[in-house]
């Protein structure tokens, strides 16, 4: 019987290639998102629209078995700490920590319905890397980081909880940031690798960790980030 997974933030960039590489596995995947995106027409992917920054939508009914959820929606809000407002703290935390919490909570019966199901959510180098004009963003993503070791420990052995923690990855989320070719080389230079993420890379882990090739992995923090957190070049 074919896998089930739940992919939310799914319609374009690290989502949608999760997504791909999921169904290319034989799997099925729930994918929530504001809208579809990369994910018409493949009729292994059932997709529910969903805005994560709207508390007031109930999330969908979801039935049956939940091998893995990967909770993606994130926010990218780089600015002087006195200019950051209370709205800007609000908005990163509701999308980041909150709604990741909301589905977790929602999809909780599901996910213990499964065999040995995985929890994946998304950090940033951010946390263990202090980076300027990230005070929000980090604080928010440091949240998840704890949240991820409490929930496994709280999970374990049923469900397994890890995170991804990338670097500044080529998504629609980063766009502003890499606005020309100048802009995307020198943010890569910053990298020991050389070069920013590509959607695949944070993709690839996402699924490592959902995977039962994962199964006596639980708690961590994977950094999928060129080298940027542990290394430093000469």
């Amino acid at each position: 019987m074919p896998q089930t997974y739940l992919v939310a933030g799914a319609s374009a960039g690290i989502g949608s290639a999760i997504a791909a590489c999921l169904t290319e596995q034989g799997a099925n995947v729930i994918a929530l998102n504001r809208n579809e995106g990369e994910l018409a027409n493949n009729p292994n992917i059932t997709f529910y629209p969903c805005d994560f920054t709207d508390r007031s939508v109930e999330l969908p009914k979801m039935s049956g078995p939940i091998n893995g959820l990967a909770y993606l929606p994130g926010t990218i809000n780089l600015k002087p700490f006195q200019n950051l407002t209370e709205d800007d703290y609000r908005t990163d935390w509701e999308v980041n920590f909150l709604g990741a919490t909301r589905l977790i909570n929602h999809c909780l019966p599901n996910l213990k319905e499964a065999n040995l199901s995985s929890i994946v959510l998304m950090s940033t180098v951010a946390v263990q890397q202090g980076m300027s004009y990230h005070a929000s963003i980090a604080s928010a993503k440091g949240a998840i980081e704890g949240l991820t070791r409490s929930l496994a420990a709280e999970f374990a052995p049923k469900i397994r909880v890890n995170a991804v923690a990338p670097s500044l990855t080529a998504t629609g989320l980063a766009e502003h940031l890499i606005k020309d070719e100048k802009r995307k080389e020198q943010a890569g230079n910053r990298h020991p690798m050389q070069r920013i993420g590509a959607p695949q890379d944070i993709a690839e882990a996402v699924v490592y960790l959902l995977s039962e090739k994962s199964s006596w992995t639980t708690g961590q923090i994977l950094h999928v980030d060129g080298g940027l957190s542990s290394i430093q070049l000469l």
